[in-house]
């Protein structure tokens, strides 16, 4: 029989991750007053950052060195999290940090609001400027227009839709994409609609969940709280990343539709209606 104690799980998912990263999510962790348990899989190909986890009884380390993917690694805990009827689990990326308790603020929010299946706070970057991370659903368009970001006045015109940033800037609302990076899942949620689908190595695993979460409960931005993230764009800079983004892409849109996708305009003229 399940606790009437709320159960909340997190998972980071490492490869050859810094020691800088690594101190300054455990910091953050000090800030949270509700009980957890933090599940740590190691990718990399040696288990060396084990040093930093195997004294704390509230983690549990997973080294991993097959490195199936960032899905596929998170599965390991959140496949956990269902066996044990936890009721909450945090998906975070090792390159966040807060300086508040995020974790019982966005909890208590999806403990009141029975409908939302996944929500995600504010995110910002280490300068204390928004990242733009909500967004509509996304066509091929959508993703080349954002790639190459011109001409100007089309892009212009289309980012601030695509990515809602005129949206008053500590509005609560629903939308179809939520960032992978701090995530909160309801698990029965994802009972319903299932776990990441681990044929994305990396890269639009969070869309694709995101859509499926969406499509049965709701999807929540909730910028009352906020993290940081050392957002890096690796696909813009390194050779290798960006086959695995366009791989990535390709299986996305196999998946849910190229340029034919009624649920995507329906979904996306239902989510700017909001405002």
């Amino acid at each position: 029989m399940a606790s009437s104690k709320i159960m909340i799980n997190l998972s980071i998912v490492l490869y050859k991750t810094s020691e800088l990263d690594i101190k300054n999510i455990l910091s953050s962790l000090m800030y949270v007053h509700s009980s957890y348990k933090l599940y740590v899989i190691d990718n990399s190909p040696t288990d060396e950052l084990r040093n930093y986890f195997e004294n704390e009884k509230f983690i549990e380390y997973f080294h991993n060195p097959s490195n199936p993917g960032f899905g596929a690694s998170h599965n390991i805990a959140l496949k956990k999290s269902i066996q044990d009827e936890v009721d909450f689990h945090f998906v975070i990326n090792p390159d966040v940090y807060f300086l508040e308790d995020v974790v019982t603020k966005m909890t208590n929010y999806m403990s009141t609001n029975k409908n939302v299946g996944m929500m995600m706070p504010q995110i910002l970057n280490i300068d204390g400027s928004i990242q733009n991370l909500p967004k509509l659903l996304p066509s091929p368009f959508s993703i080349v227009l954002r790639k190459i970001k011109g001409p100007k006045i089309i892009y212009d015109r289309f980012i601030n839709k695509y990515e809602l940033r005129n949206v008053v800037k500590n509005k609560i609302y629903s939308t179809p994409i939520l960032s992978g990076c701090f995530t909160l899942f309801r698990v029965d949620a994802l009972k319903n609609i299932g776990v990441y689908d681990d044929q994305f190595f990396m890269y639009f695993e969070d869309w694709d969940i995101s859509r499926r979460m969406h499509q049965k409960f709701e999807t929540i931005y909730f910028p009352k709280v906020s993290v940081f993230h050392g957002y890096e764009s690796g696909a813009n800079k390194n050779k290798k990343l960006f086959k695995i983004f366009i791989s990535s892409a390709k299986k996305y849109f196999d998946k849910w539709g190229w340029f034919f996708d009624s649920e995507r305009l329906v979904i996306n003229k239902r989510t700017l209606n909001q405002f």
